[in-house]
């Protein structure tokens, strides 16, 4: 049967995985879901809750919402690991092959542009590192070019090689030490300036009431949510179902917690009108840490180019996952370096608010344990695309004309829901 490590024929992503490629371990997934769970850009949406919303309130959203969504990406591990499944095939055997070709499109489309969003961000850290330890102009073409390329092609590089290997041995055994010892040294510097600067205050801070606790919880459920169309292209990897599934749930929701967390402690402490990353390098060995955090940020980037190449494939499988993966590498750099990504940034979030239905329908329909998996495909399940389709509306009615509910929860409840009545018997 072919794999993903390998360069047979077939359609891997649409084949569940061989019994041989069962490595990941608890571990293994609770390092990856951690290590995908840190990141500059969870930093800087944790630092947007504040000052909307009162301190207590980004708190209880931060933990309430990181809980959530973490539970949300480790039902569909616990899926995925069960089935085999990558997230195309778990949208063919719900939406029926033909019809899901559509969300199949789409999230190749967001994947790119989180990819390139991902390249923006290593950059545009990359040139102030460049600035404050060499005095070179972050704004200087040559540098942003460089810089640009450099991370696109450790991103191509890695992309060419065996995803697992990379899981087991690179992030499990070296990333993750580092990636810890650079948030507690992080937090450690910003909770000493937070205690001087004073705790009670700190706490009793009120917001300006632009941010309700329903809707920051919407914004800290978005970033797990956001993982959901590639979850499954990993946890298929799992030995068990249940280990995937805690081990997805605890690295991911403690990192969730951590730097959003942290990102509101920095944004409260910090110089004002300094951004994050400018904030990050004034504290005390924070260019190490940050240097370190930026390293990390390419597993953000290579997991959205991986699960890119995976879906590209379930389309055209004469081309492998590894050639998909290169490519996509190649074109997100040149996205990178001459599209106004920051424009895009509404799109992107449009995009993901799509994906909140969609496995809100894959969790009903497969989430209780039923085999669907044993079935042949329908060619289109009307049903669920109706119920896809009903799900994605009711979002956008909710952002535009009562954002302060949140969008998210009642969403995915109503589509679980639905599905879960409708789904086929046993």
């Amino acid at each position: 049967m072919a794999t993903h490590d390998t360069d047979n024929l077939g359609n891997q992503a649409l084949e569940p995985v061989a019994p041989h490629d069962r490595v990941f371990s608890w571990h293994a997934q609770a390092s990856l879901w951690f290590s995908m769970g840190v990141g500059l850009l969870v930093m800087q949406v944790g630092a947007y809750l504040v000052p909307g919303a009162s301190t207590q309130d980004a708190a209880l959203a931060i933990v309430l919402g990181s809980l959530l969504g973490s539970a949300l990406l480790a039902w569909t591990a616990r899926v995925a690991c069960n089935t085999g499944l990558t997230s195309a095939g778990l949208m063919h055997h719900t939406y029926g092959r033909y019809f899901a070709r559509l969300p199949i499109l789409l999230n190749i489309t967001q994947l790119i542009g989180w990819t390139t969003f991902e390249l923006v961000i290593m950059r545009d850290g990359t040139s102030a590192i460049a600035k404050q330890s060499l005095g070179l102009d972050a704004q200087n073409p040559v540098v942003l070019v460089g810089a640009t390329v450099l991370w696109g092609g450790v991103l191509a590089l890695l992309l060419s090689g065996s995803m697992t290997r990379l899981v087991r041995q690179v992030i499990g055994r070296f990333g993750l030490p580092l990636v810890i010892a650079s948030l507690l040294w992080l937090s450690w510097q910003f909770g000493t300036q937070l205690q001087h600067a004073g705790l009670d205050a700190f706490w009793a801070k009120k917001g300006d009431a632009s941010m309700g606790l329903l809707s920051a919880m919407d914004l800290v459920i978005g970033m797990p949510v956001s993982w959901l169309p590639l979850v499954a292209d990993y946890a298929r990897h799992g030995r068990s179902g249940r280990g995937a599934m805690s081990g997805t749930f605890v690295g991911y929701a403690v990192a969730n917690i951590w730097c959003y967390a942290l990102g509101v402690v920095v944004v409260t402490v910090g110089p004002p009108n300094v951004d994050l990353v400018s904030a990050l390098l004034l504290a005390q060995g924070g260019l190490l840490a940050l240097s370190l955090i930026l390293v990390d940020e390419i597993d953000n980037a290579y997991g959205d180019s991986y699960s890119a190449a995976v879906c590209a494939h379930s389309i055209k499988p004469q081309w492998t996952i590894r050639l998909w993966g290169v490519g996509l590498a190649v074109l997100c750099t040149l996205l990178a370096l001459v599209f106004p990504i920051h424009s895009i940034e509404p799109f992107l979030l449009l995009l993901s608010s799509v994906f909140v239905p969609l496995y809100g329908v894959i969790l009903g329909r497969m989430g209780s344990g039923v085999a669907l998996h044993l079935r042949t495909p329908k060619r289109v399940d009307l049903v669920a695309a109706a119920l896809w389709l009903t799900g994605f509306a009711l979002f956008r009615a909710i952002t535009l004309w009562a954002p302060q509910w949140g969008a998210t929860l009642p969403t995915l409840a109503l589509t679980f829901a639905l599905a879960w009545l409708t789904r086929p018997k046993a």
